[in-house]
């Protein structure tokens, strides 16, 4: 596995990011501001699908949130990725790097497991939301809610 590791730490892009500041600088921020774009449309839905937020119709702001928070997922994980590859092998045996990882992965797949739902469909077609997608949209929160912070504690984990 290290020997992927290293090699990751060799592509072009990696050598690139390493040797310029200002492009390290780039990448650093656009995978912040993916990051935003997926909080930033998360939240209000889960919010939303939850019953906190109640004057907005899903079937208005679902599909579109939706669709923005899976367009800065995409976003997020390319500019992650470039950033791993600056230090792979220190990345990869670090805890909340590690955390954050297994919290994308549960966010994704629960976002999935959902579109897939029957219950998705009729709550973003205007009709009730149903229990199944209430617990769902709680998970969201706490999931993604925990992959910003375990990415803000990464930092201060290397060594």
């Amino acid at each position: 596995m290290e020997e992927v590791l290293t090699w990751i730490g060799t592509l072009p892009f990696a050598l690139a990011i390493r040797r310029s500041a200002t492009l390290y600088i780039f990448v650093n921020a656009s995978h912040i501001l993916s990051i935003g774009i997926i909080v930033g449309a998360i939240l209000p839905l889960d919010l939303r699908l939850v019953g906190l937020i109640r004057t907005v119709p899903v079937e208005v702001v679902g599909p579109f949130l939706s669709r923005a928070a899976a367009a800065g997922v995409a976003l997020a994980v390319a500019t992650g990725f470039c950033l791993f590859s600056v230090n792979p092998v220190e990345y990869a045996g670090n805890a909340a790097f590690l955390t954050k990882m297994t919290l994308l992965v549960l966010g994704v797949a629960n976002a999935a497991l959902l579109h897939l739902a029957p219950q998705w469909r009729t709550a973003v077609k205007g009709g009730p939301i149903s229990l199944r997608v209430r617990l769902s949209a709680w998970l969201s929160l706490m999931i993604w809610t925990g992959a910003v912070i375990a990415g803000r504690w990464i930092g201060f984990l290397l060594e």
